[in-house]
């Protein structure tokens, strides 16, 4: 369960930002740095096998730059990182380093609901899925009003009308459209 958030400040306090400013290091900045930058490494020495630059096109034309450029751009701030990490790490930087990396893999859980509802789409169906999965969702953030769950069910509906509605986006209908009575699945497949 989510951690209980402190009150609002009332119209006439004042709010103190310095700690978001100062902000505080954590010893396991050293992981995510050197993670990073190992994975910038990584794919600098792959660029030239897994990219191409071609004979007569324009520099910034090439099929290769834009990559290049990006993955530059992540070696050089990835020397940055190790380098701001590192002075922190001298002046020390406070926590424990294997409870930290413990809650960055919590995170996994959302890849893991986005895995599933992924999978369940074309069984369901787009509405059906979406509309339990955001309430879902919404739940296990802690949100667990009426108005929280009501809200969360329409932000389902209006994801899926607009989606597939509006923009057109193709998205398979699911199995069980094929147990309904005509005139309602041909509508369910081709607009929900």
């Amino acid at each position: 369960m989510p951690p209980e958030r402190p009150p609002s400040p009332g119209p006439d306090e004042r709010v103190d930002l310095t700690e978001l400013s100062i902000g505080r290091r954590h010893r396991a900045e050293i992981v995510f740095g050197v993670l990073s930058f190992a994975a910038a490494l990584l794919l600098l020495t792959l660029i030239g096998a897994e990219t191409e630059w071609l004979d007569g096109r324009p520099f910034v034309r090439q099929p290769a730059f834009w990559p290049a450029v990006a993955i530059v751009g992540m070696t050089v701030f990835g020397v940055f990182e190790l380098w701001s990490t590192g002075r922190a790490l001298r002046r020390g930087a406070a926590g424990e380093i294997g409870s930290e990396v413990l809650k960055w893999f919590a995170a996994l859980e959302y890849l893991a609901w986005f895995l599933v509802y992924v999978w369940v789409v074309p069984v369901l169906g787009y509405l059906p899925t979406t509309i339990i999965f955001c309430a879902a969702l919404t739940y296990r953030l802690g949100y667990r009003s009426r108005r929280g769950l009501v809200a969360a069910v329409l932000t389902g509906i209006a994801t899926v009308v607009i989606f597939k509605s509006l923009l057109g986006v193709k998205i398979p209908g699911g199995l069980v459209y094929e147990y309904l009575p005509g005139a309602i699945r041909n509508v369910m497949i081709i607009r929900f």
